[in-house]
């Protein structure tokens, strides 16, 4: 075969396998955010997380027609639930959730989180920390042996440099702010112990949030394998 249509060959069949394996997550995703679904009940407060699988979530939620108010993390998030007809009210007189929903960017084995790609951190532990029961959905690409970085950080603009140097393993990301207004960074330094990097974050001056959930504040996790869905224990 002549070299430039062997490569071309190649890279059809690189895309194709690369298609299918987005479809399949995307599958993944649909059955998680299904499950989380069957679980509001008429007349519950919800709380919305931001991403594509929480886009999932909405759309199954608004297919089930039922009575409730729900609270969004993000202007997304906001702008797909009521284009869905789902009734969304802010979130400064509600003090608790019955239920919060949101996807994760990695899932340790010992329940640790890593969230916040889609820079709404701050929002989304907010909401997961109101809520009565926090339900994380993911596809199965998601679930990880080990938390890796980068970690995603809401930090002040007053004092950012200050802020990047004390925090050493850091650097600003190229993305929109935050909800608030907030600059979005990464912590990029290891983590071997998530317990001992979370409470050095939250300690930094300027680091107003960071993006790992400890395993205290998740209640449930469904993760989409295949086309059913998974409880993790």
């Amino acid at each position: 075969m002549d070299p430039a249509a062997a490569v071309s060959t190649e890279r059809r069949s690189r895309q194709r396998s690369e298609t299918a394996t987005q479809i399949d997550l995307d599958t993944e995703k649909r059955v998680a955010a299904e499950a989380a679904a069957g679980l509001v009940e008429d007349g519950m407060v919800i709380g919305l997380g931001t991403g594509s699988t929480v886009d999932c979530f909405l759309q199954a939620l608004a297919a089930r027609g039922l009575n409730i108010r729900c609270v969004a993390t993000s202007p997304r998030t906001e702008e797909l639930a009521r284009a869905l007809g789902l009734a969304i009210e802010p979130f400064d007189h509600l003090d608790r959730l019955d239920i919060a929903v949101d996807g994760a960017d990695q899932i340790a084995p010992d329940r640790w989180l890593v969230k916040g790609r889609g820079n709404a951190l701050t929002h989304e532990k907010i909401v997961a920390a109101a809520a009565d029961r926090f339900v994380v959905i993911a596809s199965s690409d998601k679930v990880v042996e080990r938390l890796t970085p980068p970690v995603p950080l809401e930090i002040l603009a007053f004092g950012i440099a200050a802020t990047l140097r004390a925090l050493g393993h850091a650097k600003l990301r190229d993305a929109p702010p935050s909800p608030d207004g907030g600059v979005i960074a990464d912590y990029l330094g290891p983590l071997t112990d998530p317990a001992a990097v979370a409470a050095r974050l939250v300690a930094t001056p300027g680091v107003v949030e960071h993006g790992l959930f400890p395993p205290g504040l998740v209640a449930e996790i469904l993760v989409g394998r295949g086309s059913r869905a998974e409880r993790l224990r």
